[in-house]
């Protein structure tokens, strides 16, 4: 049979931006845990959540374990009986103990001989039992990003608990949580409907969550945001900004959303849209509003956790608040003017980017030298604007305004340097170098920020990596995770031929006035930092791993062409007969070069035996059309034509021994093996497929 299980945990007012992960990672656990203890879900298990409560419902949960037949392995056949065939006292105690008879006697071989076994029919427990025993643990192991601990239970949670709901069928699952004992009691809105609730069932909560003014599906909860601002805002003929962040932070602040239009004096219009909206959005959660052609309004729309008694009251408090925020910005935006944006470049002498790696202004003198390498190679047209973005990219940060709103570090920068007059793709690079903000995010659209955003990206991963500061598995505190796959978005999109270890190279060089280092140890770290980057983005596009290995491996330098060596490869190895046997055929090769990692070269009046010959002569053909392939990235036909050497080969070593007796003949025909190596890599990496 199947039960009804209903969980909410009641605590104070959970940050809006820990509701969703920690209630998604609440059912993680509690499904795990079911599903260990073989008690069966029929309908997914469903999670709401208020900034007061995380719930958990299972509505057809099974009501116990299922039950499972086991096979428990006993003693030894020679010692549970005797050259008679009598049991001993072995077989006895061990059937006593397992509650049957010496018939029920089954014999199983394993490794070690012949055992005693019996089959045993496990019982399930009832879920409420298992719930009872799990459920404090299950609670006290949602991860958070940071727990609070209260009074001296010992106990850490995200915020302190003030009630545990927890009934299956309409019975309580008796257990203990934070000092706080679990029940069948709720309690509805802080302020609207305050009183406790005692909860029979499923249906009798949900019902009385509606009476107790609590939306607690979030996703009802958000239209009702929506709708209620939307309604707001249509008292001005407002169309109210839905940014997607604050409606979700809006959501997960109140419980019965209602919302109420104030409006802000005209003058401050003045002030640019990103300051006027970020004041609105980061400290007071309102939404701006435009008018029919897309222009700001001099009006907010503000969304309470109540019903509003007198709408008036509550709108000039709003007013008010944002009035004194809108006027401290329009004090900063002022005191920044004084000064035109490029003066700032002295201020970031005086601060610290790293202890290690020197001043801001240090990090930007080493941005515009590795800005303009790529500019000379990709844009030279636009070296001028690379190297004027590039200089005035972080001047922002020593800035009143980007001080008091960090949010807008490189917002203000382009619109500061539109208003002293830079161009306009310089402003714009000034923003967008900082783009993608987070993984998945938009590209900068202009080149010039593209340009800017993998030096300052490029110099940020190596600086870290050159004094010791890499990621490790359990953390990345300079997102240098993200830096990276920034990196490789951008070249990809842009299909700049770029050479990683030369941008490497000389990112690093750059670093040597501040640190101290080896540098082909810190490149070979950063190298395979962006290998295992690449390969982490192309799992998640759903190439194979051993396909991915097999390109990363041979070659990682030009980043923009390994999408396409990846599917060009990938269709060799759907539409060749050839594929399996060039793999074995490679391997073949690689194997006797394991031990032979000094270069040799061949010598042509050394190829005695007819197979050498032809080998030799297949390769000279083959190797220059196969180069000419690869460099118009015709990877596909190149593949097609190496298939030609797998026949020679395989000839080669059917008919010599490579490791000869004769030294000159060996390391002549190991230095042909490695040549022929080198041109297989040049392509793909072979052994990487499990054949």
């Amino acid at each position: 049979m199947t039960a009804e299980l209903l969980l909410e945990i009641g605590t104070e007012e959970i940050p809006s931006d820990y509701l969703e992960n920690g209630l998604r990672a609440l059912k993680r656990l509690v499904e795990s845990q079911l599903r260990d203890e073989r008690i069966l879900i029929e309908e997914d298990l469903e999670i709401y959540g208020t900034p007061r409560r995380l719930v958990l419902i299972g509505r057809s949960v099974a009501d116990k374990q299922k039950d499972i037949v086991q096979e428990v392995t006993g003693p030894p056949k020679k010692a549970a009986f005797d050259r008679e065939g009598n049991p001993t006292k072995a077989a006895i105690g061990f059937a006593e103990k397992q509650g049957v008879s010496v018939d029920a006697f089954k014999f199983v071989e394993t490794p070690r001989g012949e055992y005693v076994s019996i089959e045993k029919k496990v019982t399930g427990r009832p879920t409420s039992h298992i719930l009872s025993e799990a459920t404090p643990g299950l609670i006290r192991s949602v991860p958070w990003p940071k727990s609070m601990r209260w009074g001296d239970v010992g106990f850490s949670f995200v915020r302190p608990i003030h009630w545990v709901l927890a009934l299956l069928d309409g019975q309580v699952i008796p257990f203990e949580v934070g000092g706080v004992k679990s029940g069948n009691i709720s309690r509805g809105h802080r302020f609207m409907g305050p009183k406790t609730l005692e909860i029979r069932g499923l249906e009798d909560y949900l019902q009385k969550m509606k009476k107790g003014f609590v939306i607690i599906n979030m996703n009802e909860r958000e239209k009702e945001v929506i709708g209620s601002v939307v309604r707001a805002a249509e008292t001005v003929s407002g169309t109210p900004t839905m940014d997607p962040e604050l409606l979700s932070t809006v959501t997960n602040l109140v419980e019965f959303p209602s919302a109420v239009c104030g409006g802000f004096d005209h003058t401050f219009l003045s002030l640019p849209e990103p300051v006027l909206i970020t004041a609105m959005k980061k400290h007071q959660k309102y939404f701006a509003l435009r008018d029919s052609v897309g222009q700001l309004l001099p009006h907010f729309v503000a969304v309470n956790n109540t019903l509003t008694r007198d709408e008036a009251v509550v709108r000039k408090g709003h007013e008010r608040v944002l009035a004194a925020r809108l006027s401290d910005a329009n004090f900063f935006f002022k005191e920044d003017r004084k000064r035109p944006l490029e003066d700032r470049l002295e201020d970031l002498k005086e601060v610290i980017y790293q202890a290690r790696l020197g001043t801001s202004y240090a990090k930007i003198q080493r941005c515009i030298h590795l800005a303009e390498y790529l500019a000379e190679r990709i844009l030279p047209q636009k070296i001028d604007d690379v190297r004027c973005a590039a200089r005035l990219c972080k001047c922002d940060l020593v800035t009143d305004m980007v001080g008091e709103f960090p949010v807008l570090q490189g917002v203000m920068g382009r619109e500061y340097a539109r208003l002293d007059g830079y161009p306009e793709e310089v402003c714009l690079a000034i923003h967008e170098h900082y783009l993608p903000l987070r993984a998945g995010d938009e590209l900068p659209t202009s080149p010039v920020g593209c340009i800017v955003g993998i030096a300052d990206r490029m110099d940020t991963i190596s600086g870290f990596f050159a004094i010791g500061l890499e990621p490790t598995g359990a953390a990345d505190p300079f997102a240098l995770r993200r830096h990276a796959l920034a990196i490789i978005r951008i070249l990809e999109e842009m299909q700049w031929d770029i050479s990683f270890k030369k941008l490497v190279e000389i990112s690093l060089k750059n670093l040597r006035q501040e640190v101290e280092f080896v540098e082909d140890s810190v490149a070979q770290k950063v190298s395979v930092f962006f290998r295992e980057r690449y390969k982490s983005m192309a799992l998640r596009s759903g190439y194979e791993s051993d396909l991915i290995d097999a390109v990363l491996s041979a070659n990682f330098d030009y980043i923009h062409q390994l999408r396409s060596r990846i599917d060009q490869l990938k269709r060799f190895m759907v539409e060749s007969e050839e594929f399996e046997a060039l793999a074995l055929t490679f391997k073949r090769i690689t194997n006797i070069l394991k031990k032979q990692d000094k270069p040799l070269a061949v010598n042509v009046s050394l190829l005695r035996e007819p197979c050498e010959q032809r080998l030799w002569e297949v390769y000279e053909i083959l190797k220059g059309d196969i180069h000419r392939l690869s460099g118009q990235k015709a990877y596909f036909e190149a593949l097609n034509l190496i298939t030609q050497l797998r026949q020679p080969v395989d000839e080669l070593f059917d008919e010599v021994a490579i490791l000869a007796e004769d030294p000159q003949l060996r390391d002549n025909r190991v230095a042909m093996l490695q040549d022929l190596a080198h041109l297989f890599l040049s392509l793909a990496d072979f052994s990487k497929f499990s054949i």
